[in-house]
Protein backbone atom coordinates (compact mmCIF):
# COMPACT_ATOMS: atom_id res chain seq x y z
CA UNK A 1 0.00 0.00 0.00
CA UNK A 2 3.35 2.63 0.93
CA UNK A 3 4.18 1.91 -2.52
CA UNK A 4 0.20 3.00 -4.43
CA UNK A 5 0.36 6.43 -1.80
CA UNK A 6 3.93 7.37 -2.84
CA UNK A 7 2.98 6.62 -6.85
CA UNK A 8 0.24 8.93 -5.95
CA UNK A 9 2.73 11.57 -4.38
CA UNK A 10 3.95 11.74 -7.23
CA UNK A 11 1.00 12.06 -9.57
CA UNK A 12 0.29 14.78 -7.36
CA UNK A 13 3.35 17.18 -7.39
CA UNK A 14 3.22 16.90 -11.49
CA UNK A 15 -0.46 17.99 -11.54
CA UNK A 16 -0.27 20.36 -8.64
CA UNK A 17 2.67 21.75 -10.92
CA UNK A 18 0.49 22.13 -13.96
CA UNK A 19 -1.94 23.44 -11.99
CA UNK A 20 -0.09 26.33 -10.78
CA UNK A 21 0.11 27.63 -13.96
CA UNK A 22 -3.04 28.92 -14.03
CA UNK A 23 -4.43 28.48 -10.44
CA UNK A 24 -2.73 31.46 -7.93
CA UNK A 25 -3.49 29.28 -4.95
CA UNK A 26 -1.35 26.40 -6.00
CA UNK A 27 1.15 28.57 -7.21
CA UNK A 28 1.82 29.61 -3.95
CA UNK A 29 1.59 25.92 -2.66
CA UNK A 30 4.20 24.71 -5.03
CA UNK A 31 6.49 28.11 -4.93
CA UNK A 32 6.64 28.51 -1.70
CA UNK A 33 7.86 24.82 -0.82
CA UNK A 34 10.93 25.68 -3.38
CA UNK A 35 12.28 27.29 -0.62
CA UNK A 36 11.45 24.95 2.51
CA UNK A 37 14.79 23.26 2.41
CA UNK A 38 16.86 26.28 2.07
CA UNK A 39 14.92 28.32 4.88
CA UNK A 40 15.27 25.06 7.00
CA UNK A 41 18.96 25.22 6.02
CA UNK A 42 19.97 28.41 6.87
CA UNK A 43 17.62 28.58 10.70
CA UNK A 44 19.02 25.41 12.00
CA UNK A 45 21.75 24.12 12.92
CA UNK A 46 23.15 20.84 13.75
CA UNK A 47 23.14 21.35 17.81
CA UNK A 48 20.27 23.49 18.32
CA UNK A 49 17.04 21.30 20.10
CA UNK A 50 14.26 21.99 18.12
CA UNK A 51 10.46 21.67 18.51
CA UNK A 52 8.21 21.24 15.42
CA UNK A 53 4.76 22.13 15.05
CA UNK A 54 2.55 21.37 12.15
CA UNK A 55 -0.70 22.38 11.21
CA UNK A 56 -2.69 22.34 7.87
CA UNK A 57 -3.83 25.84 7.62
CA UNK A 58 -4.99 29.08 9.76
CA UNK A 59 -7.90 27.25 11.97
CA UNK A 60 -5.01 24.90 13.21
CA UNK A 61 -2.59 27.31 13.99
CA UNK A 62 -4.83 28.57 16.14
CA UNK A 63 -5.37 25.58 17.87
CA UNK A 64 -1.82 24.95 18.30
CA UNK A 65 -0.86 28.60 19.11
CA UNK A 66 -1.37 28.06 22.90
CA UNK A 67 0.94 25.42 23.15
CA UNK A 68 3.69 26.85 20.63
CA UNK A 69 3.74 30.10 23.08
CA UNK A 70 3.74 28.36 26.10
CA UNK A 71 6.63 25.88 25.06
CA UNK A 72 8.82 29.31 23.87
CA UNK A 73 8.15 31.12 26.43
CA UNK A 74 9.13 27.96 29.04
CA UNK A 75 12.06 26.87 26.46
CA UNK A 76 13.42 30.06 25.24
CA UNK A 77 16.80 28.28 23.88
CA UNK A 78 15.07 25.67 21.74
CA UNK A 79 13.91 26.79 17.91
CA UNK A 80 10.39 25.71 17.15
CA UNK A 81 10.20 24.88 13.31
CA UNK A 82 6.57 25.69 12.21
CA UNK A 83 5.27 24.17 8.72
CA UNK A 84 2.17 24.51 7.09
CA UNK A 85 0.11 22.89 3.98
CA UNK A 86 -2.07 25.20 3.03
CA UNK A 87 -1.15 28.98 1.31
CA UNK A 88 -3.67 30.49 3.75
CA UNK A 89 -2.14 29.38 6.66
CA UNK A 90 1.22 30.28 5.49
CA UNK A 91 0.92 33.40 3.77
CA UNK A 92 -0.77 35.24 7.00
CA UNK A 93 1.45 33.52 9.73
CA UNK A 94 4.70 33.42 8.05
CA UNK A 95 6.02 36.12 10.18
CA UNK A 96 5.00 34.54 13.81
CA UNK A 97 6.84 35.78 15.98
CA UNK A 98 7.29 32.89 18.10
CA UNK A 99 8.70 30.38 15.70
CA UNK A 100 12.14 30.21 14.35
CA UNK A 101 11.34 29.17 11.09
CA UNK A 102 7.88 29.10 9.01
CA UNK A 103 7.64 27.28 6.38
CA UNK A 104 5.65 25.02 3.72
CA UNK A 105 5.27 21.57 4.33
CA UNK A 106 7.13 19.15 1.85
CA UNK A 107 4.75 16.68 -0.46
CA UNK A 108 4.92 13.25 1.96
CA UNK A 109 7.20 11.14 -0.47
CA UNK A 110 9.85 9.17 1.78
CA UNK A 111 12.71 11.17 0.21
CA UNK A 112 11.24 14.37 1.53
CA UNK A 113 10.37 13.05 5.09
CA UNK A 114 13.76 11.84 5.46
CA UNK A 115 15.72 15.04 4.21
CA UNK A 116 13.42 17.20 6.26
CA UNK A 117 13.57 15.46 9.21
CA UNK A 118 17.32 15.32 8.83
CA UNK A 119 17.50 19.12 8.78
CA UNK A 120 15.22 19.81 11.68
CA UNK A 121 16.08 16.59 13.88
CA UNK A 122 13.19 17.49 16.12
CA UNK A 123 12.96 16.81 19.95
CA UNK A 124 9.28 17.12 19.97
CA UNK A 125 7.20 17.06 16.78
CA UNK A 126 3.27 18.05 16.83
CA UNK A 127 0.65 17.76 14.64
CA UNK A 128 -2.75 19.39 15.00
CA UNK A 129 -5.85 17.99 14.87
CA UNK A 130 -6.40 15.65 12.00
CA UNK A 131 -3.14 16.36 9.45
CA UNK A 132 -1.53 12.62 9.13
CA UNK A 133 1.56 11.94 6.41
CA UNK A 134 2.56 8.62 6.27
CA UNK A 135 6.19 8.79 5.34
CA UNK A 136 6.55 11.59 8.05
CA UNK A 137 4.68 9.45 10.86
CA UNK A 138 7.09 6.20 9.53
CA UNK A 139 9.86 8.13 9.90
CA UNK A 140 9.75 9.78 13.21
CA UNK A 141 8.52 6.47 14.82
CA UNK A 142 12.14 5.18 12.82
CA UNK A 143 13.65 8.08 14.71
CA UNK A 144 12.17 7.48 18.30
CA UNK A 145 10.71 11.10 18.26
CA UNK A 146 8.36 11.37 20.44
CA UNK A 147 5.23 12.60 18.48
CA UNK A 148 1.86 13.97 19.79
CA UNK A 149 -1.34 14.61 18.40
CA UNK A 150 -3.23 18.01 19.86
CA UNK A 151 -6.77 18.94 19.31
CA UNK A 152 -7.48 15.40 17.93
CA UNK A 153 -10.38 14.49 16.26
CA UNK A 154 -11.79 11.55 15.01
CA UNK A 155 -15.01 10.00 13.45
CA UNK A 156 -16.35 6.76 12.33
CA UNK A 157 -15.93 7.50 8.14
CA UNK A 158 -12.36 7.52 8.41
CA UNK A 159 -9.90 5.51 6.82
CA UNK A 160 -8.48 4.20 10.14
CA UNK A 161 -11.90 2.18 11.03
CA UNK A 162 -12.39 1.07 7.19
CA UNK A 163 -11.42 -2.55 6.91
CA UNK A 164 -9.06 -1.60 4.09
CA UNK A 165 -7.42 1.19 6.47
CA UNK A 166 -4.85 -1.24 7.93
CA UNK A 167 -2.17 0.94 6.49
CA UNK A 168 -3.36 4.16 8.01
CA UNK A 169 -3.84 2.59 11.32
CA UNK A 170 -0.53 1.49 11.44
CA UNK A 171 0.73 5.33 10.90
CA UNK A 172 -0.97 5.81 14.08
CA UNK A 173 1.29 3.92 16.20
CA UNK A 174 3.93 6.62 15.63
CA UNK A 175 1.91 8.62 18.14
CA UNK A 176 3.42 8.73 21.45
CA UNK A 177 -0.13 10.17 23.18
CA UNK A 178 -3.17 11.56 21.83
CA UNK A 179 -4.57 14.67 23.08
CA UNK A 180 -8.23 14.71 21.38
CA UNK A 181 -11.64 16.71 21.55
CA UNK A 182 -14.05 13.86 22.80
CA UNK A 183 -15.25 11.21 24.14
CA UNK A 184 -16.56 9.83 21.30
CA UNK A 185 -12.99 10.03 19.43
CA UNK A 186 -11.46 8.34 22.37
CA UNK A 187 -13.57 5.18 22.06
CA UNK A 188 -12.86 5.22 18.54
CA UNK A 189 -9.30 4.85 19.04
CA UNK A 190 -9.61 2.55 21.66
CA UNK A 191 -11.82 0.58 19.35
CA UNK A 192 -8.62 0.05 17.01
CA UNK A 193 -6.40 -1.13 20.64
CA UNK A 194 -4.95 2.78 20.77
CA UNK A 195 -5.28 3.66 24.20
CA UNK A 196 -2.70 6.23 24.96
CA UNK A 197 -5.32 8.86 24.51
CA UNK A 198 -6.48 11.75 26.99
CA UNK A 199 -9.22 14.04 26.28
CA UNK A 200 -7.83 17.40 26.97
CA UNK A 201 -10.48 19.76 24.91
CA UNK A 202 -9.93 21.77 21.97
CA UNK A 203 -6.55 24.07 22.66
CA UNK A 204 -8.75 26.66 20.33
CA UNK A 205 -10.38 27.46 23.48
CA UNK A 206 -8.02 28.67 25.49
CA UNK A 207 -6.92 30.62 22.44
CA UNK A 208 -10.15 32.49 22.13
CA UNK A 209 -10.29 33.34 26.06
CA UNK A 210 -6.72 34.92 25.60
CA UNK A 211 -7.60 37.30 22.93
CA UNK A 212 -10.43 38.93 25.50
CA UNK A 213 -7.55 39.90 28.03
CA UNK A 214 -5.23 41.85 25.30
CA UNK A 215 -5.73 45.46 23.65
CA UNK A 216 -8.70 44.69 20.89
CA UNK A 217 -9.71 48.22 20.51
CA UNK A 218 -9.52 49.75 16.63
CA UNK A 219 -10.06 53.01 16.49
CA UNK A 220 -11.21 53.27 13.06
CA UNK A 221 -14.24 50.52 13.73
CA UNK A 222 -15.21 52.85 16.76
CA UNK A 223 -15.37 55.94 14.75
CA UNK A 224 -17.69 53.53 11.88
CA UNK A 225 -19.88 51.93 14.57
CA UNK A 226 -20.82 55.53 15.84
CA UNK A 227 -21.96 54.00 19.28
CA UNK A 228 -25.36 52.00 16.46
CA UNK A 229 -26.02 48.26 16.66
CA UNK A 230 -23.37 46.85 14.42
CA UNK A 231 -23.80 42.87 12.86
CA UNK A 232 -20.41 42.07 11.93
CA UNK A 233 -20.38 38.98 9.37
CA UNK A 234 -16.86 37.19 8.94
CA UNK A 235 -15.32 34.70 6.73
CA UNK A 236 -18.32 35.29 4.35
CA UNK A 237 -18.61 33.63 0.94
CA UNK A 238 -21.23 34.87 -1.71
CA UNK A 239 -23.89 32.51 -0.69
CA UNK A 240 -23.65 34.73 2.55
CA UNK A 241 -23.18 37.58 1.12
CA UNK A 242 -26.09 36.83 -1.48
CA UNK A 243 -28.20 36.97 1.48
CA UNK A 244 -26.83 40.00 3.50
CA UNK A 245 -26.85 42.08 0.63
CA UNK A 246 -30.44 41.27 0.43
CA UNK A 247 -31.24 42.23 4.01
CA UNK A 248 -29.12 45.43 4.16
CA UNK A 249 -30.88 46.53 0.93
CA UNK A 250 -34.38 45.73 1.79
CA UNK A 251 -34.84 45.15 5.63
CA UNK A 252 -32.10 46.90 7.74
CA UNK A 253 -33.01 49.79 9.46
CA UNK A 254 -30.48 53.30 9.01
CA UNK A 255 -29.36 52.74 12.72
CA UNK A 256 -28.23 49.55 12.18
CA UNK A 257 -24.81 49.56 10.79
CA UNK A 258 -22.76 46.75 9.00
CA UNK A 259 -19.07 45.24 8.72
CA UNK A 260 -18.23 42.35 6.66
CA UNK A 261 -15.31 40.61 6.25
CA UNK A 262 -15.14 38.72 2.79
CA UNK A 263 -13.27 35.17 3.16
CA UNK A 264 -11.68 35.98 -0.35
CA UNK A 265 -11.02 39.55 -0.56
CA UNK A 266 -9.21 39.35 -4.49
CA UNK A 267 -10.07 42.58 -6.10
CA UNK A 268 -12.88 41.87 -8.56
CA UNK A 269 -14.92 40.01 -5.73
CA UNK A 270 -14.72 43.01 -3.35
CA UNK A 271 -16.04 45.60 -5.94
CA UNK A 272 -18.85 43.14 -6.95
CA UNK A 273 -20.08 42.96 -3.28
CA UNK A 274 -19.77 46.79 -2.93
CA UNK A 275 -21.56 47.95 -6.09
CA UNK A 276 -24.32 45.06 -4.80
CA UNK A 277 -24.97 47.08 -1.79
CA UNK A 278 -27.75 50.08 -1.82
CA UNK A 279 -26.50 51.88 1.32
CA UNK A 280 -23.27 53.88 1.91
CA UNK A 281 -20.73 51.59 1.87
CA UNK A 282 -17.08 51.67 2.45
CA UNK A 283 -14.09 49.62 1.66
CA UNK A 284 -11.28 49.30 4.45
CA UNK A 285 -8.43 50.06 2.10
CA UNK A 286 -10.20 53.55 2.08
CA UNK A 287 -10.47 54.33 5.36
CA UNK A 288 -8.05 57.16 6.04
CA UNK A 289 -9.36 59.18 3.51
CA UNK A 290 -13.29 58.67 4.10
CA UNK A 291 -15.46 60.09 6.90
CA UNK A 292 -16.65 56.82 8.27
CA UNK A 293 -19.29 57.25 10.57
CA UNK A 294 -21.23 58.64 7.34
CA UNK A 295 -21.31 55.03 6.03
CA UNK A 296 -23.58 52.45 6.81
CA UNK A 297 -21.54 49.06 5.45
CA UNK A 298 -17.93 48.90 6.29
CA UNK A 299 -16.37 46.15 3.78
CA UNK A 300 -12.93 44.74 5.26
CA UNK A 301 -10.63 44.12 2.22
CA UNK A 302 -7.97 43.02 4.03
CA UNK A 303 -7.12 40.18 6.15
CA UNK A 304 -5.66 39.68 10.12
CA UNK A 305 -7.95 41.90 12.25
CA UNK A 306 -11.63 40.35 12.15
CA UNK A 307 -11.11 38.87 15.50
CA UNK A 308 -10.72 42.45 17.35
CA UNK A 309 -14.02 43.55 14.60
CA UNK A 310 -15.67 41.20 16.39
CA UNK A 311 -15.24 42.76 19.93
CA UNK A 312 -17.43 45.42 18.53
CA UNK A 313 -20.37 43.55 17.17
CA UNK A 314 -24.22 43.24 18.54
CA UNK A 315 -24.83 40.19 16.10
CA UNK A 316 -22.33 37.85 14.30
CA UNK A 317 -22.50 36.42 11.29
CA UNK A 318 -20.05 33.36 10.31
CA UNK A 319 -19.56 32.48 7.02
CA UNK A 320 -18.71 28.98 5.09
CA UNK A 321 -22.10 27.40 6.12
CA UNK A 322 -23.26 26.78 2.57
CA UNK A 323 -20.01 25.69 1.04
CA UNK A 324 -18.96 22.10 1.05
CA UNK A 325 -16.20 22.55 3.55
CA UNK A 326 -18.63 24.20 6.15
CA UNK A 327 -19.07 27.08 8.76
CA UNK A 328 -16.13 29.17 9.56
CA UNK A 329 -14.29 30.20 13.47
CA UNK A 330 -17.47 30.44 15.42
CA UNK A 331 -15.60 30.34 18.75
CA UNK A 332 -13.77 34.05 17.86
CA UNK A 333 -17.60 35.98 18.45
CA UNK A 334 -18.59 33.50 21.18
CA UNK A 335 -15.25 34.53 22.91
CA UNK A 336 -16.95 38.42 23.11
CA UNK A 337 -20.40 37.43 24.22
CA UNK A 338 -21.70 37.83 20.65
CA UNK A 339 -24.97 35.69 19.52
CA UNK A 340 -24.04 34.15 16.53
CA UNK A 341 -25.83 32.77 13.09
CA UNK A 342 -24.55 30.81 10.58
CA UNK A 343 -25.19 28.70 7.31
CA UNK A 344 -26.17 24.59 7.69
CA UNK A 345 -23.02 22.92 7.04
CA UNK A 346 -22.05 23.01 10.80
CA UNK A 347 -22.01 19.33 11.95
CA UNK A 348 -18.16 18.75 11.06
CA UNK A 349 -17.78 21.34 14.00
CA UNK A 350 -18.02 19.71 17.29
CA UNK A 351 -17.87 23.75 18.70
CA UNK A 352 -20.75 25.18 16.21
CA UNK A 353 -22.67 22.00 17.15
CA UNK A 354 -22.38 22.96 21.06
CA UNK A 355 -23.15 26.21 20.58
CA UNK A 356 -26.90 25.13 18.49
CA UNK A 357 -27.61 22.97 20.80
CA UNK A 358 -26.67 26.09 23.80
CA UNK A 359 -28.94 28.17 22.14
CA UNK A 360 -26.20 30.52 21.55
CA UNK A 361 -25.88 29.95 17.51
CA UNK A 362 -28.54 29.99 15.27
CA UNK A 363 -28.81 28.39 11.51
CA UNK A 364 -30.23 30.11 8.74
CA UNK A 365 -30.94 28.63 5.60
CA UNK A 366 -32.37 31.43 3.70
CA UNK A 367 -32.86 35.13 3.68
CA UNK A 368 -36.22 34.45 5.25
CA UNK A 369 -34.89 32.92 7.97
CA UNK A 370 -31.71 35.51 8.18
CA UNK A 371 -34.23 38.04 8.38
CA UNK A 372 -35.95 36.91 11.17
CA UNK A 373 -33.17 36.42 13.32
CA UNK A 374 -31.75 39.35 12.53
CA UNK A 375 -34.91 41.38 13.54
CA UNK A 376 -35.87 39.80 16.90
CA UNK A 377 -31.94 40.29 17.85
CA UNK A 378 -32.76 44.30 16.55
CA UNK A 379 -35.60 44.48 18.38
CA UNK A 380 -34.88 42.41 21.69
CA UNK A 381 -31.89 43.10 23.71
CA UNK A 382 -32.46 41.59 26.26
CA UNK A 383 -32.42 38.18 24.77
CA UNK A 384 -29.43 39.28 22.32
CA UNK A 385 -27.47 39.60 25.60
CA UNK A 386 -28.71 36.59 27.26
CA UNK A 387 -27.84 34.82 24.17
CA UNK A 388 -24.49 36.07 23.98
CA UNK A 389 -23.93 35.61 27.63
CA UNK A 390 -24.42 31.69 27.23
CA UNK A 391 -21.80 32.06 23.90
CA UNK A 392 -19.32 33.54 26.02
CA UNK A 393 -20.09 30.94 29.11
CA UNK A 394 -19.65 28.13 26.30
CA UNK A 395 -15.61 29.15 25.99
CA UNK A 396 -15.39 29.89 29.56
CA UNK A 397 -16.24 26.36 30.68
CA UNK A 398 -14.39 24.49 27.83
CA UNK A 399 -10.96 26.30 28.63
CA UNK A 400 -7.83 24.66 29.84
CA UNK A 401 -6.53 21.80 27.22
CA UNK A 402 -3.38 23.14 26.88
CA UNK A 403 -2.85 22.96 30.55
CA UNK A 404 -3.35 19.07 30.75
CA UNK A 405 -0.97 19.13 27.60
CA UNK A 406 1.79 20.95 29.16
CA UNK A 407 1.05 19.17 32.36
CA UNK A 408 2.20 15.74 30.15
CA UNK A 409 5.40 17.36 28.51
CA UNK A 410 6.81 18.26 31.85
CA UNK A 411 6.19 14.87 33.08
Amino acid sequence: MYFVYDLLILVAGFVLKITALFNKKIKLFIDGRKQTIFKLQQAILKDDEVIWMHCASLGEFEQGRPIIEKLKIKFPTKKVVLTFFSPSGYEVRKNYEFADVVCYLPLDSKQNAKRFLDIIHPQLAIFVKYEFWPNLLKELKNRNIETLLISGIFRENQLFYKSYGGWMRKSLSSFSHFFVQDENSKQLLNSINFNNVTVSGDTRFDRVFEITQQNNKLPFIEEFIDNKYTLVAGSTWKEDEMMLVDYINNKASENEKFIIAPHNINEKDIAELKNAISKKAVLFSEKDIKNLSDYQVFIIDTVGILTKIYSYASVAYVGGGFTKTGVHNVLEPATFGVPILIGPNYYKFKEAIDLVKNNACFVVDNTKDLSLQLDQFYQLEETRLKVGKSAKKYVVDNTGSTAKILNYLER
